[in-house]
């Protein structure tokens, strides 16, 4: 059971990480999720990669910005709703600081060349920043010829008709269920996450590694 004081530092610890990567939110959500793993997974250990994966899926999801979902289910799972309201907090603060300020000085000089310039070298970042993560997202998601298949077959949908992403996101939902219903009547092996690569050893003496 942690002490009250041990509780106060995992909050301050969740508003102050939070709080740094809150500003990324020019970028939309997505384009935090970079810098949310770095923090989280690499260098904090929170949580690990495959959790950071299902995370993700789940936060994007769910109604609301998916880096702001994100916060909320990471500070959940390490300070309860202490930690939710924290990590929230963190990271919506910086954003609100922002805008408000930028809202003021972009009423005076919006129409200036320096600071049009400057935004649209924002726009380049942030475009790098979402590649980033998904790439990242498709490295541990996207890994047999269903997972290719379904992915594709989204990415199509979306980008040739004008269906609602929900739609799509709840479709892929039920597809995915029915596929791994179908593979297990089969009798095919199901694997729901990424397998990590077997040794040579393992391929020829598998009899050894089980």
């Amino acid at each position: 059971m942690p002490t009250t004081t041990n509780r106060l530092q995992i909050l301050l610890q969740l508003f102050w990480t939070f709080f740094r990567i809150g500003p990324a939110t020019f970028g939309g959500g997505y384009a935090m999720i970079p810098l949310i793993e770095r923090e989280t997974v690499t260098k904090r250990k929170w949580i690990d990669k495959q959790e950071m994966s299902d995370l993700i899926s789940i936060a994007g999801s769910a109604p609301g910005g998916v880096g702001v979902n994100a916060s909320a289910f990471i500070g959940h799972r390490l300070g309860g709703i202490g930690g939710a309201i924290a990590a929230i907090i963190g990271i919506t603060l910086p954003t609100f600081l922002i805008v408000f300020i930028l809202s003021f000085f972009y009423v005076q000089f919006g129409d200036n060349p320096k600071l049009e310039a400057a935004l649209k070298g924002i726009h380049g970042a942030i475009i790098a920043l979402i590649l980033i993560a998904a790439y990242k997202m498709a490295k541990s998601s996207v890994f047999d010829k269903t997972t290719v298949t379904i992915a594709l077959s989204a990415l199509a949908v979306l980008l040739l008709t004008e269906i609602n992403p929900i739609i799509a996101i709840v479709s892929g939902l039920f597809i995915g269920i029915i596929l791994v219903r179908i593979k297990m009547l089969l009798g095919i092996k199901v694997f729901t996450e990424k397998q990590p690569r077997r040794s040579k050893e393992e391929i020829v003496y598998p009899e050894y590694y089980i």
